[in-house]
């Protein structure tokens, strides 16, 4: 077969042939169509690749007027004439070129032995009349031909493929069997009247239990609604949805008086079909008290021998779970969706975080060194420690970004949520107010969660104070904790496992669904301008995404609102994760830093807070520029980096110089909170930062050192 398609491997003889298709010049409408086809795609490859024996051999069916096929290779790759076409009905052109099975599947396994032994033996399969089942038109059906199967050589004398000409005596057969059965007819027509009543009594017989047994359903009414036939598989339908079932000669308002509004639906759609029309259509029927289904009908009208109209019949199919997972596979179409907008909206906002943390940087540092040196007058100290709160208020603000990112640091430890939610009923209860009456339920024994206690209490306040201004007048706050096992896919996408879920639930205004839809999108806020940042549910949700938990809601108008927060059972052993108490501020050693960064104003800013620190700060825009100044003779005593920079980065930038200068002080700066693509043995302060944060960063470097 890869000698056919093409292989570089050619005989001497057949590299010497001509590389055009002259072949096909002669071989009318496939010839030409054989000509423009785009080989690329078909395993024989372009036909002036083809080996010399395939070529003559379509040359010479080309031209024949005989019904001719040729199936070549292994593949039993098709190549046809313009008097065969026809015989493939609505196969053709799609069938040229390609592998047999492709387009002759329907009738595979009686047709690939035939061809397959041809091809084995050698030997010629020759048949009269042969019947073969093929789905040429759209429909099945048998034909017949007479047909001759015959071994071609290749180029190297193994057989490159059968060639069979053929001669379809389909409408022959037809006319003999048609003529043999109007011949029995005729012979019919001289038994006893009795004999011919039995047989199309049997007939009818026949015809109703077709009717009976099949799983569609079908039923007929008369102009007077009455009905003239129905299946068990209808009379079962109606069983279902009403209770009961009708049998022929009952009347539709007589079976439905007991229920008007069915028996309106009923009639108004076979009022329709009793007028003349011919009409399908989906609808949705049923008692409640029973079960509703939808059904696709389609109605004809019955009519006399003369045309006139008796009634109307209708078959009919429950398409209920076909429509029941349309819906599933849209929804999670539509979840889909959703996951990848909210992955989207994250990278904005963490990239946004990052930038806005960089300009926060310098205001937050300047603002401390004013505050620190008590510089201006009483009013002016009121104006920067306005200017400050703001500067914190803002520096909140990224960190909730950040949440919703999923790149805030978390330290994840064991967390006893009973201890946790049931302490937090106090502040919850002074938060909200005397108009709000908070119940906990926190019951002993709860598995650990895996999570970071401080995120996770204000995780709970954000959403009892969401709670709180959604009951304006008053209302009731449950916050309770449980375990619980997801064993399947969840609809919030978790995984099976153990879960601790906090809920926080509330008796207020609940949301619509457009609402719900949106209540976890950063900035999204229902609330009045300067009421809210619309962070809260979108920090929550970040949190339960990064800790592997996840974060549902369930509301409705006027209903109240349930939000679970679920967070991963923890299985870390007491006592395997230590807890590092902040380190008492000392003295700093005097000496050099190296200061990185590629922004100006924290630069600026930074050197500033050093500088006053005690340190002689030498200032670099670049990873590359700081590994000139060493190699021109600087040997600093600190390292402060920027994390995130064009080119190197600051982590990288520290490893290098560690490896060179072990005694080395290193802290990384960086804009995102988390602490990606930083090596644990490095240091890192989050910006912005204040003096003292920065101080207490270096005092603790000072201490690891000693």
């Amino acid at each position: 077969m890869s000698r056919v398609a093409g292989s570089s491997v050619l005989s001497e003889k057949a590299a010497r042939q001509s590389t055009d298709a002259s072949f096909l010049a002669d071989g009318g409408e496939l010839g030409a169509m054989m000509r423009a086809l785009d080989w690329s795609d078909s395993p024989l490859g372009p036909p002036n690749h083809w080996s010399q024996a395939l070529r003559t051999t379509v040359g010479m069916l080309l031209a024949a007027q005989a019904q001719i096929v040729l199936f070549w290779g292994p593949d039993f790759v098709a190549l046809y004439n313009d008097a065969y076409a026809p015989g493939i009905g609505a196969n053709h052109p799609r069938a040229l070129g390609r592998p047999a099975i492709e387009n002759w599947g329907e009738l595979w396994d009686d047709l690939e032995p035939l061809l397959a032994g041809v091809r084995r033996t050698r030997t010629t399969f020759a048949a009269k009349d042969r019947p073969f089942y093929v789905e040429r038109h759209g429909y099945g059906e048998t034909s017949y031909w007479d047909v001759s199967y015959s071994a071609i050589p290749d180029d190297d004398g193994s057989v490159g493929g059968v060639l069979c000409i053929v001669s379809e005596t389909t409408e022959r057969v037809l006319g003999e069997t048609q003529l043999r059965a109007s011949e029995a007819r005729y012979r019919e027509l001289n038994t006893t009247l009795e004999q011919r009543v039995a047989e199309r009594t049997a007939e009818r017989h026949l015809l109703a239990t077709i009717v009976e047994t099949t799983d569609g359903q079908i039923q007929a009414l008369d102009l007077d609604y009455r009905w003239l036939a129905i299946n068990a598989s209808c009379a079962d339908a109606y069983q279902r949805i009403f209770g009961k079932r009708p049998k022929v000669g009952d009347s539709l308002h007589e079976f439905l008086a007991d229920r008007p509004e069915h028996l309106a639906a009923a009639t108004a759609i076979w009022s329709r079909a009793l007028g003349g029309e011919a009409f399908t259509t989906i609808e949705e029927f049923g008692d409640p008290r029973f079960d509703r289904r939808v059904y696709e009908m389609k109605f004809e009208a019955l009519r006399a021998p003369d045309g006139t109209r008796t009634g109307a019949f209708l078959t009919g199919m429950d398409v209920t779970d076909r429509l029941e997972e349309q819906a599933r596979l849209a929804q999670a179409e539509e979840a889909l969706r959703q996951a990848q907008k909210m992955e989207a909206m994250g990278q904005l906002t963490g990239g946004v975080a990052h930038d806005f943390n960089n300009l926060l940087t310098p205001i937050v540092g300047l603002l401390d060194r004013f505050q620190r040196r008590g510089i201006g007058s009483e009013r002016e100290h009121r104006l920067i420690a306005g200017a400050a709160q703001a500067a914190e208020r803002a520096k909140t603000l990224v960190q909730r970004l950040l949440a919703f990112a999923r790149r805030q640091p978390l330290q994840a430890v064991p967390v006893n949520i009973s201890r946790l939610v049931a302490e937090m009923g106090d502040l919850i209860s002074s938060t909200t107010g005397p108009q709000i009456q908070v119940t906990v339920d926190a019951p002993e024994g709860l598995p650990e969660a895996m999570a970071d206690p401080n995120q996770v209490e204000m995780a709970i306040l954000n959403l009892s104070v969401n709670a709180r201004d959604a009951m304006p007048d008053g209302g009731k706050l449950r916050i309770s904790a449980k375990a619980r096992t997801v064993e399947r896919a969840h609809t919030s996408g978790l995984m099976p496992g153990t879960y601790v879920c906090i809920a926080v639930a509330d008796t207020g205004i609940g949301m619509d669904e457009e609402t719900l839809a949106h209540a976890v999108e950063p900035f999204f806020s229902t609330k009045g301008v300067g009421q809210g940042t619309g962070l809260g549910l979108s920090m929550v949700h970040g949190l339960a995404s990064q800790l592997g938990g996840a974060l549902t809601i369930r509301s409705a108008v006027g209903a109240g609102t349930t939000v679970e927060l679920w967070l991963p059972v923890s299985y870390v052993t007491p006592g395997a994760i230590d807890i590092i108490s902040r380190p008492k501020l000392q003295p700093l050693a005097a000496g050099t830093a190296l200061l990185v960064d590629d922004e100006p104003l924290v630069r600026m800013s930074t050197a500033e807070m050093l500088s006053e620190l005690g340190y002689r700060v030498v200032e670099a825009a670049s990873a590359e520029d700081a590994l000139q100044r060493v190699r021109e003779g600087l040997r600093p005593n600190l390292l402060v980096t920027d994390h995130l920079m064009p080119g190197m980065s600051g982590t990288d930038l520290g490893r290098i110089l560690r490896d060179q200068y072990p005694e080395l002080q290193i802290l990384v700066v960086s804009g995102y909170a988390n602490s990606e693509g930083i090596t644990p043995d490095l240091s890192r302060l989050t910006k912005p930062f204040r003096s003292d944060e920065l101080a207490a960063s270096l005092a603790n470097l000072t201490k690891v050192a000693q």
